[in-house]
C-alpha cells in the first residue's frame, strides 16, 4: 500500500494485488486513507467475485457447467453471467470470429446457442469449450470502477498489465493521460493522449506488411477494449484501423518498429 499527498486535499491512495493472475493496481482519490483503504477492500472483492464467475474450474462454477454439458443440453445460468456471453458473441460476429470466446473440437462462436426466455447457453457441440481470457479481466476492471464510484470514489485508476481505467481527474485537477496514469508508458509517443473517463488497452506484436511496436485500443468500456487488441492488431495497420473506424465508440493508435503512429479517425475526439 502506498499513500501519496496531493497538492490540494485529497490523498492518492495505491494498493497493488495479484488478482486473476494478473497485477492489479488500484488509484483512488480520497480526503482519508483509512476510508479510501475500505473503499479498495471492495474493489478487490469484486474482482474476485468475477474471477470466480469466470472460471472454468471447480464443481460449482457455471462456466465449468457449461463445458461439461457441451453438445448433451443447454445450462441455465446467471443473468450476469448470460449477458457477458451474449457481449462477447457480438464481438465474435464483429470481428469475424477474431475474438472467441469457443476453443476445442469444432469451436466457433456461432455453435454457441442463448435462449433469452431461458437464460440458458448451449455448446453445440461436444469437445467445445468456452473461455473468457480475452475479456475477463476488462470486464472485472469496469466491474470494480463501478462499484468503486458507488462507494463515493469520484476519481481513480486501475491497472493491470498495461491496460488502464480512469475516472475522474488526477489530484491537482487535471486530466488523465496515459503516462500519467501508467508511467511504465510515459515514453511512448502517445503519453499524452488524454484518457479521463477511458479505458486503455495495450498489446503488441507484428503483421504481414509491417512491423508493430504496439496497438492500444482506447473506449469507455475495459470490456470492449481489452477484447479488440488482439483482432485489431492481428489484422495490421491498415484493415485493423478501418475496423476501428467503423466503431464510433472506440480509438485507436498503432506504433511501429520507428515510432510512427497511425491512429484511427475519432481520436481526435478522444483528445
Amino acid at each position: 500500500m502506498q499513500v501519496v499527498k496531493s497538492i490540494i486535499s485529497s490523498i492518492v491512495y495505491k494498493k497493488s494485488v495479484n488478482l486473476m493472475g494478473t497485477p492489479f493496481e488500484i488509484s483512488v482519490l480520497a480526503a482519508d486513507a483509512e476510508w479510501a483503504a475500505e473503499r479498495v477492500k471492495t474493489a478487490i472483492a469484486e474482482i474476485k467475485r468475477i474471477d470466480k464467475l469466470l472460471t472454468s474450474m471447480g464443481a460449482n462454477s457455471q462456466t465449468n457447467l457449461i463445458n461439461h454439458s457441451a453438445g448433451i443440453a443447454p445450462v441455465k445460468i446467471s443473468g450476469e453471467l448470460y449477458r457477458l456471453i451474449d457481449r462477447s458473441l457480438r464481438i465474435a460476429e464483429l470481428t469475424q470470429g477474431a475474438f472467441d470466446i469457443t476453443y476445442g473440437a469444432a469451436f466457433s462462436y456461432q455453435k454457441v446457442e442463448l435462449n433469452a426466455a431461458q437464460n440458458t447457453v448451449f455448446l453445440k457441440e461436444k469437445g467445445m469449450r468456452i473461455y473468457f481470457g480475452g475479456i475477463a479481466k476488462g470486464y472485472a476492471a469496469d466491474r470494480a470502477k463501478y462499484v468503486l464510484q458507488m462507494e463515493g470514489i469520484s476519481s481513480g485508476v486501475i491497472k493491470s498489465e498495461g491496460n488502464i481505467t480512469t475516472w475522474g481527474h488526477q489530484a491537482d485537477g487535471s486530466q488523465w493521460t496515459i503516462g500519467e496514469a501508467d508511467p511504465a508508458q510515459n515514453n511512448m509517443p502517445y503519453a499524452d493522449f488524454n484518457i479521463s473517463n477511458m479505458a486503455v488497452a495495450t498489446s503488441s506484436g507484428r503483421d504481414d506488411s509491417n512491423t508493430v511496436k504496439s496497438l492500444t485500443v482506447m473506449g469507455t468500456s475495459a470490456e470492449l477494449a481489452g477484447a479488440m487488441t488482439a483482432p485489431v492488431i492481428a489484422l495490421g495497420i491498415k484493415t485493423g484501423t478501418e475496423l476501428v473506424n467503423r466503431l464510433q465508440q472506440l480509438a485507436c493508435v498503432f506504433v511501429d518498429a520507428h515510432n510512427q503512429m497511425f491512429t484511427s479517425k475519432y481520436m481526435n475526439a478522444l483528445n
